[in-house]
């Protein structure tokens, strides 16, 4: 089983920015979120906790895996969304005119300037899935929610262009199990009770 846990919460702007690839620290709660699943996860054998290498999955997963060894892995990072990132939505406009709706019409396949698109993300991250799920035993990921929405389409054959219908909120967790030919979805989105 691959239990893929989305980093807890982080800081947001107001009016709320693009965030992709931008390094950004844990809250409070979002420290706290880690800590819930720490305790819930206490006890249980992980055979690799591994994370992307932004510090905000680094921190939620140090905290869960409470001393255990995590390995940082940078095909689970966000999807880079190049000159958007640190922009607002009325920013975006302005400087990019009629990107963000050629964006919302070809979610799968449209690339920032200078990011990559969500097919591109499915294709960086499968394969580090696919191989986690080779070994015996439970494997702990740490990533986010771009690259989780992403995988889970990819390996149920949701059309890619429909990913922000999965919510998966701030410590999300999803489990997802690797049959012979075929992956199974046993829960999405499962929140901390914090």
């Amino acid at each position: 089983m691959i239990y893929l846990l989305r980093h807890g919460e982080i800081t947001q702007s107001k009016p709320r920015r693009m965030v992709g690839q931008a390094d950004l620290p844990l809250t409070e709660l979002g420290r706290a979120q880690a800590g819930w699943w720490r305790g819930e996860l206490a006890g249980h054998q992980f055979r690799e906790i591994v994370c992307s290498d932004l510090s905000r999955c680094v921190g939620t997963a140090e905290i869960v895996a409470n001393g255990r060894p995590v390995r940082q892995d940078p095909a689970w990072r966000e999807v880079s969304l190049g000159e958007w990132t640190g922009l607002s939505h009325e920013e975006i406009e302005a400087r990019f005119p009629g990107e963000w709706e050629q964006r919302g019409a070809n979610l799968a396949q449209h690339r920032t300037q200078g990011g990559e698109s969500f097919a591109e993300v499915a294709a960086r991250a499968l394969p580090a899935l696919e191989a986690l799920a080779q070994g015996e035993g439970d494997v702990l990921v740490v990533s986010h929610s771009g690259v989780m929405r992403a995988l889970v389409c990819a390996v149920l054959g949701i059309p890619l262009g429909r990913l922000l219908s999965l919510e998966i909120g701030y410590g999300g967790l999803c489990l997802l199990e690797r049959h012979p030919t075929r992956w199974v979805l046993h829960g999405l989105n499962l929140r901390p009770e914090v």
